[in-house]
């Protein structure tokens, strides 16, 4: 009987926390939709077109967690090896958060240019050898409002 409830508990909670993690996805696809009209370039320098009037530093942090029921499930992939897919979703969801983020602090600014992006594990299991807890990704690079009479790339 206890393994019946316990193994209940677990689905209940895979389950869970899946339908949450597909909630926060169709949220940033929503808010990548809406933010699309600002770009957001890897290259230090603005094409020679562009004339900067104005520029800020602008940054994004999100920290998400995995849950416990997933870790687990990553846990025995880590026993036979392979794509550890709950893994590769919690960076995904981290990196565009970050980087949705850094875009709505970014105001009235024309473009985004020179996107680093950092990344660290973070949370009590972060120096200890069972798996990841949480993961935090900053996103920074410089906002930049260009002349309006510029050609635009």
């Amino acid at each position: 009987m206890k393994i019946v409830l316990f193994l209940g508990l677990l689905a209940l909670g895979y389950f869970a926390g899946t339908a949450a993690e597909k909630k926060h996805f169709k949220s940033i696809s929503e808010r990548e939709a809406a933010s699309i009209a600002l770009p957001v370039l890897s290259v230090s320098k603005l094409p020679e077109n562009l004339v900067a009037t104005e520029s800020a530093l602008v940054t994004g942090s999100a920290v998400i967690s995995i849950d416990y029921f997933k870790r687990i499930l990553a846990s025995l992939i880590n026993i036979v090896g392979g794509k550890v897919i709950s893994y590769e979703s919690l960076v995904d969801r981290a990196r565009r958060e970050a980087i949705l983020r850094m875009k709505e602090s970014a105001g009235h600014y024309d473009y985004i240019i020179n996107l680093r992006i950092e990344t660290s594990v973070i949370g009590n299991s972060a120096n200890q050898k069972n798996g990841v807890g949480s993961v935090e990704v900053v996103a920074f690079g410089t906002a930049v409002k260009v002349k309006s009479d510029a050609n635009q790339i």
